[in-house]
């Protein structure tokens, strides 16, 4: 049965009644507020991917509703792919510059002089998990436990059975159930679909903290809609009846399941009487990676919103995600808050709300705020360039080439008017400017009609490409094979000494 939370959970007539004077009442006092903190990212799922965004294949009435209570930030970006994206998180800087430049071959670790902006909630007194996927470096000194988490329930690598590159071999032969995982220092024997787990977890923590008096950040990170295509049956049905082949049921069949299980989260907050004090958001880690859809037979593309490219790109659609922010009374409910913003700036912002202070750190984060926005969806905000680069050269599957040889190679440079992209064709560089702010779906290229714009926005790319080479310290390490990755020999040694004990999250 799918749960909605638009009934006393959610206590709507007190929000209605009290909303205008709340947001009058409390707009200069955000900062150093310490409200709960609860992140949902999801993984390869696109801004076409909700029914809200205008998908009419997938429902998701859960984030719907979300997205029409929340303060929605309508141009934010984040990085192509996966890894990119976590690491500009955490560090509050471009992923080159804390030496994530690929998803794998060691290269996704996450440079250990970062100090992360859980660390400095852990400083402030917030209690910190991570539920799903970390995907920022498996060996010891690189893991969440050692990065600012209290609690850790995850799977390695990029994603549950991918044993090639660290995730644990017993995943391989039934990858998103029954998996074995990692429960803080402990390898542990789940049952049940990854993505239920994950919010059982989360909210059986979550639970315990509301018991206390201390404020928390929870960071429910699922590997879904991530491939491989794989749901539950009852998820599946409707699309497969519907003429729908296998892979679209099982993928959009992901996405209804994260639907319900956010809905579940947001019902259950309302129960506890937690949102007044929670700030809850949903957000996306790259922009949309699925297969042309089948339906009896014939051909369709995916709906896309309307943008140009997909995950691994340097266009909008690689890297323009849905990010809806929702705190009961506190924030402008429905509000569109049209200025460029980034992954780059959860750092300061949630530093900012919680009154931590931002650590020392020879990384420091080069983020913005976004707190006066959340005050204020209209306030001022200078512009910026944002620096996008996919990464993933040299490494013998996908990509051959050079660092120096990809620098045009899937990169782009944005601000509030314009996305410059480059690109490699058969071997040439290619260049087009769009003018965004007219053009979002990026079908014109006005190159040719402001040189001078391509010009600076290219100069100040160059800049930023040489800025990260001393950066870069993941590059040329040797491949691991997958039987000496960490969590395979942790794996191992426990199983040898003391077993693999089954493992599930404790009552609601």
């Amino acid at each position: 049965m799918i749960t909605h939370f638009n009934g006393v959970g959610w206590k709507c007539c007190v929000v209605v009644m009290l909303f205008v004077a709340s947001c009058m009442a409390t707009a200069d006092t955000l900062s150093g507020s310490r409200p709960n903190i609860i992140l949902v990212l999801t993984d390869d799922q696109g801004m076409g991917d909700l029914s809200c965004m205008g998908n009419e294949i997938v429902r998701t009435p859960q984030i719907d509703r979300f997205y029409e209570m929340s303060t929605r930030f309508t141009d934010f970006q984040v990085s192509p792919t996966c890894a990119p994206t976590r690491a500009a998180m955490m560090s509050g800087r471009r992923p080159f510059e804390v030496g994530i430049t690929h998803t794998i071959l060691q290269r996704e670790r996450m440079a250990l002089d970062v100090v992360t902006f859980p660390q400095a909630l852990q400083n402030s007194g917030y209690r910190t998990g991570l539920f799903g996927k970390w995907h920022l470096g498996d060996e010891d000194e690189y893991l969440p436990q050692n990065r600012g988490f209290d609690e850790v329930l995850m799977h390695g690598a990029g994603g549950i059975g991918q044993e090639l590159y660290g995730d644990f071999f017993a995943n391989s032969e039934n990858p998103y159930f029954d998996n074995v995982l990692l429960h803080n220092d402990t390898v542990v024997k789940t049952q049940g679909f990854c993505t239920d787990l994950f919010f059982d977890a989360a909210l059986a923590w979550i639970k315990t903290q509301e018991d206390s008096a201390d404020p928390y950040f929870a960071y429910i990170s699922l590997n879904a809609p991530h491939g491989p295509m794989i749901a539950p049956d009852e998820y599946k049905k409707r699309f497969l009846d519907q003429g729908y082949d296998e892979s679209t049921a099982a993928r959009y069949g992901m996405v209804e399941n994260i639907d319900h299980n956010f809905g579940r989260l947001m019902e259950t907050l309302g129960e506890w009487g937690a949102l007044e004090d929670t700030l809850v958001i949903f957000m996306t880690d790259n922009g949309m990676s699925m297969r042309p859809i089948k339906k009896d037979g014939r051909k369709l593309l995916p709906f896309n919103a309307g943008m140009k490219g997909k995950k691994n790109s340097a266009w909008e659609g690689g890297t323009h995600v849905p990010s809806f922010w929702y705190w009961q009374g506190r924030f402008e409910e429905g509000a569109d808050v049209d200025a460029l913003t980034a992954h780059l700036d959860l750092y300061r912002t949630f530093c900012e709300l919680a009154g931590a202070r931002i650590p020392d750190s020879k990384l420091p984060p080069l983020g913005r705020s976004l707190v006066p926005l959340l005050e204020n969806s209209q306030s001022d905000w200078p512009d910026r360039k944002l620096f996008v680069h996919k990464g993933r050269w040299d490494d013998d599957r996908w990509n051959k080439l050079s660092r120096e040889e990809n620098k045009f190679n899937g990169a782009a440079v944005r601000t509030e008017r314009w996305r410059l992209v480059f690109n490699l064709v058969e071997g040439e560089r290619t260049v087009q400017l769009s003018d965004v702010s007219k053009d979002p779906g990026e079908s014109r290229d006005v190159a040719e009609q402001y040189p001078e714009v391509v010009a600076e926005l290219s100069s100040a790319y160059d800049r930023w490409w040489r800025s990260t080479e001393s950066l870069l310290v993941n590059e040329g390490l040797p491949a691991v094979p997958p039987e000496e990755q960490p969590l395979n020999l942790r794996y191992e040694k426990q199983r040898i000494e003391l077993g693999i004990p089954e493992w599930s999250p404790d009552g609601i």
